[in-house]
C-alpha cells in the first residue's frame, strides 16, 4: 500500500475518534459526577487526625508500656500499617549524617541506643487523602483543561522504646491537606501527537 493511501486512511480515523471524543464529552457535560475521583488510605483504626493526636497524647514517657501501647493503636500485632525499628533504624532516623552525634541527641534516645537489643521504635503514618477533578467536563474529557482538587489528612509517630517502656516520642503531620492542580493543554487531544500527524488533521 503506497504511503499516500496511509495517510488517507489514518486521517479520517483520527478525525472520527476526535469528533466521537468531543461528542460523548458534550453529552455528559451536565453530569457533575462524570470526571473521575481517586482516594488514598494508609489503613489504620484512626479516621480522622484528631482521633490519632488524641490517642498520641495518651502516650506517656517512662510510663507508658509497649502493652499498653495496643490499647491505644499503636500496636504493630494488632493494627495495620505500623513498623517496627531496629535500635540501627532508629540511628537512621535520628543520626541521619555524621555531623549529628550522639551525644547531641535526647538523653533517652541516645541511652536506648546504647541498650542496643533492647532499644526499639514504632512508627505510624496513617493518612487519608482524596483526590477529584472538577469543572467542565467537555474541556477535561478533550483534555483542554483539567482542574484536580486534593483534600484530607496526615499523621506521623515515631514512638521509641527501651527494655519495654516508652522512653520518647515526636510527632508530625498536617491536619488538614489541600491543594489545587490545573493542567492546560491549548491543542487539546492534539497535544500529545506530533506535527505532522497534526498537519494531517488539519
Amino acid at each position: 500500500m503506497s504511503s499516500l493511501a496511509k495517510h488517507t486512511i489514518k486521517k479520517p480515523a483520527l478525525l472520527t475518534a476526535i469528533l466521537l471524543l468531543a461528542t460523548t464529552a458534550a453529552l455528559i457535560t451536565g453530569c457533575s459526577n462524570a470526571l473521575p475521583r481517586e482516594e488514598d488510605n494508609v489503613r489504620s483504626r484512626w479516621n480522622s487526625f484528631e482521633e490519632a493526636m488524641a490517642d498520641y497524647e495518651k502516650i506517656e514517657p517512662y510510663v507508658t508500656t509497649k502493652g499498653e501501647l495496643q490499647d491505644l493503636g499503636f500496636d504493630p500485632y494488632t493494627q495495620p500499617n505500623i513498623h517496627i525499628l531496629s535500635y540501627l533504624d532508629v540511628i537512621q532516623r535520628f543520626m541521619p549524617n555524621q555531623s549529628i552525634k550522639l551525644d547531641d541527641l535526647d538523653d533517652a534516645v541516645s541511652f536506648c541506643i546504647r541498650s542496643r537489643g533492647k532499644c526499639i521504635a514504632y512508627e505510624a503514618q496513617p493518612q487519608k487523602t482524596k483526590s477529584k477533578r472538577v469543572g467542565n467536563v467537555a474541556l477535561d474529557m478533550m483534555t483542554f483543561k483539567r482542574r484536580t482538587l486534593r483534600t484530607g489528612w496526615s499523621f506521623y509517630a515515631l514512638i521509641v522504646i527501651n527494655d519495654g517502656v516508652v522512653v520518647y516520642k515526636v510527632w508530625s503531620g498536617e491536619p488538614i491537606l489541600g491543594g489545587e492542580k490545573i493542567r492546560k493543554n491549548p491543542l487539546g487531544p492534539l497535544q500529545g501527537l506530533d506535527s505532522g500527524a497534526i498537519r494531517q488533521v488539519l
